[in-house]
């Protein structure tokens, strides 16, 4: 599609947006309600028989932290799926610039996908496909805004995976791009389901464990591609990083989201948590939820130990034992940091701080 076609005599498009891959994303005008939204639709030569029914599934999921369906119609021989747009980037668009998340933010991070993923189950629907590229959240660093995308086209998905399946069961022969994305993030029964097998809601915990290993240890819990599959069939996991528990201002939290993540990876499916579980985990944990500032290092004293950022808010004061994560301020001035930012004086006090840039 191109600026300004109309399809269904309602949904103006404006631009192309995104590529996944089995489908184009298009923002457009619905002209009729007056909003804008994500048209999509598969790319070519992909299957669409499924199409229909996806929508159907993913319609019946109604929450704040998942993008919802407004509409499904064919036109010209092609299917469109008309859902919510969010105005932000994916989560691994994200990730590449914080590296690691600070127990916090990840803390908030797992809430508000534990919250999304358990609405679908409640609607019956499983999503199979759940990675940091499905997820779209807010501009900036605060993450208050986090949206599951893509329900129905993981059942579509599903398609692909069954007919790897069908080759002994094993996903790393195949040359699937989708597929090859998905690896890091799936369940060791999707990888190696026979045909007839259909993993249900647990394979959606295992890959929100993955997920929150990679938020919280800036790696791939099992490397990616073709090796994910290798070493999850060998169980051959990355270790956590020592920087999550070596300060004590983050050991605490970053234990109990750990332990969390442990149940998540368990290679007996009965044995993890169901999201409502994790819904209820995550409202007994105790973090900061204070909106995230981004700040530039201009400045730092008592030989590097603490330092200041300047925010469109002044100046903030920080000090060392308050950053997370391996990347750190190295004494250079212009790193880019973030932070949350409570009252102090002489300055305003930063607190956790992450090296994003």
């Amino acid at each position: 599609m191109k600026p300004s076609d109309v399809v269904s005599g309602r949904y103006k498009v404006v631009r192309h947006i995104g590529r996944g891959g089995m489908q184009d994303v298009y923002l457009a005008r619905d002209t009729l309600l007056d909003i804008d939204v994500a048209v999509k639709t598969p790319q070519p030569g992909q299957q669409v028989k499924r199409f229909s029914q996806s929508a159907v599934i993913a319609a019946r999921v109604n929450h704040h932290n998942v993008a919802k369906t407004y509409d499904y119609f064919e036109e010209g021989d092609l299917p469109y799926l008309v859902e919510e747009y969010v105005e932000g980037q994916t989560l691994e668009e994200k990730l590449v610039r914080f590296g690691a998340v600070d127990p916090h933010l990840g803390a908030r991070v797992l809430s508000h996908l534990a919250k999304g993923v358990a609405a679908s189950h409640h609607a019956g629907v499983v999503h199979r496909d759940l990675k940091p590229s499905n997820i779209i959240v807010e501009m900036g660093v605060n993450l208050h805004e986090l949206k599951i995308t893509d329900f129905g086209i993981a059942t579509l998905t599903e398609e692909v995976f069954a007919l790897a399946a069908q080759d002994g069961g094993d996903l790393t022969r195949s040359t699937s791009g989708t597929i090859k994305g998905a690896l890091p993030y799936m369940a060791p029964e999707m990888m190696f389901r026979r045909k007839g097998e259909n993993p249900g809601k647990e394979a959606d915990i295992w890959s929100l464990g993955a997920l929150m290993f990679r938020i919280l240890a800036g790696d791939y819990p099992f490397g990616v591609f073709l090796d994910a599959a290798v070493n999850v069939k060998n169980r051959t996991r990355a270790p956590w990083p020592a920087f999550m528990t070596a300060n004590s201002q983050f050991r605490p939290l970053a234990s109990e989201l750990q332990a969390i993540v442990e149940r998540c990876l368990d290679y007996n499916p009965s044995a993890r948590p169901s999201a409502d579980e994790l819904v209820t985990e995550c409202a007994k944990l105790c973090y900061i939820n204070v909106d995230r500032t981004e700040g530039i290092v201009h400045r730092f004293i008592q030989n590097g130990y603490s330092g200041f950022a300047t925010d469109p808010h002044g100046q903030t004061f920080f000090s060392m034992e308050s950053v997370y994560g391996a990347r750190r301020p190295n004494g250079a001035a212009n790193h880019r940091i973030c932070y949350s930012r409570f009252p102090g004086l002489p300055q305003h006090r930063g607190h956790p701080v992450v090296v994003i840039d």
